[in-house]
Formats: structure tokens, sequence, C-alpha cells
């Protein structure tokens, strides 16, 4: 995969059942064709036939640095600057301890009321464990920028918020924060591979985000964290693990960090998950982030007038001005989890999110107008007849 090109969908790259709508990639998001494949050669073609000595021959230490460096322009910064493994938690735990240290003199980390609930327990433990006197302060998201002083001492933010979609102005809320000495945060978890982001021309000292959304990285797919690298040889991660050591295989009793955002591993990495991810990056060489961009918004608009035109019962929650929007629509029902789950069963895969929201990713690597209007007409059908009134759809199941 190395010509770069404008033609979006790229539907011949990607694994999805012919008769499936797939509207949840902000979620989950498809195998690339050819992703099983990946697997099975990791197993037979490296672990089976050259057993530990592929940690050196199949290159798997190093998949984290590999995959770090394939990841940096996708958010906009520069290679060697991306350290990648563990879970997005732990990246946030990671970053938040961090930023904290960097601002001992101050208590408050601002977030606000719409914050996926992990960030918000991550912070609210962190607390506790520190036992230094920190708040968590959660204002309405449109408040943020208010609440920014000089007793803050990190702004931790998702970019783009997990039910409605709506995106904070990252420039202006960063710069903001800078101008009150406060550090910031910026969870990409529904950003990356989304929309477009220069997180080095922000200025921002941390980013997270996670890499089996929009990255298609698969389940489990490791997270990765960026740390602005003028102060990333001053800062000591909460987390020491061995593979954050400057020298992991000297075995020494006292950790002496990398000088570089490697010293944010932490453990042994999920080889044959990073060999997945490795893979579905390399789409990347192939798309334009501006060209996903502009794709994302008229498909949205499209999803969004077919479906107040055909469903009005149906209250769209997302922003309306799509430059406000990361690269989903929502609506919001009384009974969003049973038309969710009806509408799952005829075809089209969208998810619902606490406490009535019906949720659809706009992925334009392999979705097209066809797929919003067919959406768009299955969901109507679903209401008209009210099939989501059958008993089966009104028992809720653990994933949700």
């Amino acid at each position: 995969m190395t010509t770069r090109t404008t033609g979006l969908p790229r539907k011949d790259l990607f694994d999805i059942p012919s008769d499936i709508v797939y509207l949840d990639g902000n979620s989950l998001g498809p195998p690339l064709r050819g992703s099983a494949q990946q697997a099975v050669e990791v197993v037979s073609d490296e672990w089976e036939k050259d057993l530990i000595q592929a940690w050196n021959s199949a290159n798997w230490m190093s998949m984290p640095r590999i995959v770090g460096d394939q990841i940096a322009p996708v958010i906009g910064v520069q290679p060697g600057s991306v350290a990648m493994g563990d879970t997005l938690s732990i990246k946030a735990y990671q970053a938040l301890a961090a930023a904290l240290d960097i601002r001992p003199d101050r208590r408050v980390i601002l977030s606000d009321s719409g914050n996926f609930p992990t960030d918000l327990y991550i912070a609210q433990g962190l607390i506790d464990t520190l036992d230094r006197g920190h708040k968590l302060a959660t204002p309405p998201p449109d408040e943020v920028e208010e609440h920014i002083d000089e007793e803050v001492a990190v702004v931790y933010l998702t970019h783009v918020d997990y039910r409605t979609g709506r995106m904070h102005d990252m420039d202006a809320i960063t710069k903001r924060a800078h101008e009150c000495g406060a550090v910031t945060i910026w969870d990409l978890a529904h950003s990356a591979g989304a929309v477009p982001l220069e997180m080095r021309q922000t200025n921002t000292e941390f980013a997270v985000g996670c890499t089996y959304k929009f990255l298609n990285g698969g389940p489990g797919a490791p997270a990765f964290i960026y740390i602005r690298p003028d102060i990333v040889n001053s800062i000591r991660p909460a987390l020491t693990g061995w593979l954050g050591h400057k020298d992991p295989f000297a075995m020494d009793l006292r950790y002496d960090p990398a000088m570089s955002t490697e010293r944010f591993r932490i453990g042994t990495p999920p080889v044959v998950q990073f060999k997945l991810l490795h893979f579905a990056m390399k789409i990347w060489d192939l798309v334009d982030m501006s060209d996903i961009r502009l794709a994302a918004t008229r498909l949205s608009e499209l999803f969004i007038e077919e479906v107040e035109r055909r469903c009005p019962i149906l209250d769209l929650v997302s922003p309306r001005n799509a430059s406000n929007r990361g690269s989903q629509v929502s609506f919001a029902s009384d009974e969003a989890y049973s038309i969710i789950q009806a509408l799952i069963d005829s075809g089209v895969i969208g998810d619902f999110r606490e406490p009535n929201i019906l949720r659809f990713g706009i992925a334009p690597l392999y979705l097209d107008e066809n797929d919003m209007v067919r959406a768009a007409e299955t969901l109507e059908h679903v209401m008209k007849a009210e099939i989501w009134r059958e008993p089966k759809y009104q028992v809720k199941k653990q994933v949700t």
C-alpha cells in the first residue's frame, strides 16, 4: 500500500458482510481484508517456527515503536513521540499523573460532565490515591473554557464527545489553558482516524487514544500516548515498567527511564494485536485525512437529512453545524435501546448509549451515500412498523 488516492470509500480493503451497513466503527472498526491471515502468520510463521527467537527474528520487540511511528502522522506529530501499549485507561492515568507533577502547587483537574466515564474514574481514583487535596471539576462541555483559571493544574478532556459527537475547540482551549499556566491532556478516542489532527501545532503536553475504533486495529488493540518532546525527559511515569527502562535487558534493579517517549511503555507488547494494528495502519498511506473529513461531513449531512425526513419523532442531539461535530451522528428517543436492537437485526449496525442515545459512526473508508440512504430507510421501517416493540428487543444485553 503506497499510492495515495482521494478515492473513497475503499470498501475493497475491508471484510464487511455485503448485507450489513456498519455504522459502529466509532466503537469497533471492522477488519481489513487480510487481517485473519496476519494473525495466522504470527502464530504459524513466527511463533511456531522461531518460538522465543521471534522476539528478534520477527521484530516483535520493535512493534510498539514501529506502530507508534505509523500513528504519529495521523495525529499530526513527529516520529518517535508516540509510545504504544496497554489500554487507553492506563495511558490516561500515566498522562494525568505526570501532568499533576508538572503543576505540584495546583489542585484542580478540569474536565467536563460529558466526558467518558472511565476518564473521570481515572481522575477520581488518582485523586484518592494521591490524597493531596486535588479536586475534579466537571462543568458542562460548553462552559469549560470559562472555568480555566490560575487554580487549574490540568485541563483533561475528550476531544469528541462519545455520546453526541460534539467537538471541543482544541486550539482555543489549549491556548487558554497555557495562558493560565495549566497543562492539557486530550483524549483522542473518537478523533484519531476520524478528524484531521495537528497535535504538535496545538502544543498540547499530552494526548492519548485507542486504536480499535476509527483506526480499525481490532478488539483489544493497544493504546497510544503522545508526550510533547520538549518535556518528555523531565517527567517520570507513575507506572514504571521494565520496557520503559533505557536498557530493559540489563535487568537493573534501579529504574532508569528511556530518554524518549518510550519511558511510558510498561509491559510486554501483545504481539498478535500489534501485528493486526500494524497491518491496519497501512491504509493511511492511501488516504488523506482532509479527504476523510470532507467525505464524513457529506455522508453525515445526508444521513441527518434522510433520518429527519423519515423519522421526525427522533431528536438530533449531535451539533447541527458539521464543524462542531466529529464523525458520528446521534439521535435521542425514549426507546433508543429497543430501536437499535431492532435496527441491528434488520442489517444496520449502530449502537446505544445511556440514557437515550442512538449513535451512528460515519466512517467514509467503507461507507457511501447508498449506505446512508439504506440505513435511514431501514430505520424508518423499524419505527413505522414498530418492530422495536417486540419483546426480544426489550431485554438489555451485557454489552449495549
